[in-house]
């Protein structure tokens, strides 16, 4: 088999991408489907250490700065997020827009739906996505991906 007709973890993706869709849908129905899932952690983590800076915001939700600022400019077009008055010239800082204030319990209560959902679809499961991320986590501790991925790199 020519591995190049594979994604051996595709259906992982697939299933995070449809678990991804049904919040989605939830937005829609609440009609706030301009709404990303991907805001959801900063806008609450905003309302929690307001105002931020891009970085601070990053760190908080462990993405990388580049991806953080692409979520806030975004978020910033939907009108979800302001410039804050930045005391210090070199480093700006975000906040919450009215609207984005306005729906940060409905986005509240929705990560914790999801969380508890999260969490008694996984008591279900004989071995929990946890884990298996745990049992990842400790293999690639003996040897990385990188590694791995050179010892199998062909030209």
């Amino acid at each position: 088999m020519d591995l190049l007709d594979s994604s051996h973890w595709g259906p992982v993706w697939a299933l995070l991408h449809d678990l991804d869709r049904d919040i989605a849908a939830l937005y829609a129905e609440a009609g706030i489907a301009d709404v990303r899932t991907r805001y959801v952690g900063p806008l609450i983590q905003l309302s929690r250490h307001e105002p931020s800076t891009i970085q601070e915001l990053a760190t908080r939700v462990a993405v990388t700065h580049s991806a953080m600022s692409q979520t806030v400019a975004a978020m910033r077009r939907a009108g979800l997020v302001d410039d804050a008055d930045n005391v210090d010239g070199r480093t700006r800082r975000i906040k919450l827009s009215a609207r984005g204030r306005e729906l940060v319990p409905f986005l509240a209560a929705e990560w914790r739906a999801t969380e508890t959902s999260v969490r008694e679809l996984e008591a279900e499961l004989p071995y929990p996505l946890t884990r298996v991320v745990d049992d990842i986590r400790r293999a690639l501790e003996r040897r990385s991906f990188r590694d791995r991925l050179r010892a199998n790199f062909e030209r």
